[in-house]
């Protein structure tokens, strides 16, 4: 495989990989919005309460549609490893997220439902880089390029024998 077809691959790859991680995140601040503003509406929590417990919601939706969606492919050794990462560099999308919204509230006293939900949007788009960095970095690693090596070496040795039997039973 030339350099550039092998870009090439690494690129559609990757394009495929953001696509993936926006329809979860997506899907991830629908219900991180719904259920802030649910919060707010609904309970006395303050503003950046109900935003930490909206958060934590969508993170556990998250981590479902990463593992079985986005990064069902990734290696799954180390479950409990997985999880701890994940939770981990979720806690620190969550300060950056509800930071944003905190500073903005009672730093700038922007406090209002457009304001409340603009800065929230905005500590959300934030931490979002952070999250897709560190996840696919950290969290839902690669396989190794070995074991990719050999498994696309099996196939190889698969799809020759197939022809072989063909050739064979075309006789």
């Amino acid at each position: 495989m030339s350099r550039l077809s092998a870009l090439n691959a690494r690129l559609r790859f990757l394009y495929r990989e953001i696509a993936k991680f926006g329809i979860v995140g997506i899907a991830g601040i629908g219900v991180n919005l719904v259920v802030f503003n649910l919060l707010r509406n609904v309970t006395n929590l303050q503003t950046v309460r109900s935003s930490v417990v909206a958060t934590a919601v969508a993170i556990a939706f998250n981590y479902v549609g990463f593992r079985y969606f986005t990064y069902r492919d990734r290696d799954r050794g180390g479950r409990g490893k997985e999880m701890g990462l994940f939770t981990f560099f979720s806690v620190i999308g969550l300060v950056i997220e509800n930071g944003i919204l905190y500073g903005a509230t009672y730093g700038m006293g922007w406090d209002g439902p457009l304001a409340n939900n603009f800065f929230k949007f905005a500590g959300i788009g934030v931490a979002t880089l952070f999250r897709f960095w560190s996840y696919r970095t950290w969290v839902f690693r690669s396989l190794p390029a070995q074991a990719v090596e050999q498994a696309e070496a099996i196939l190889s040795d698969a799809e020759r024998q197939q022809r072989v039997n063909i050739a064979r039973s075309a006789e």
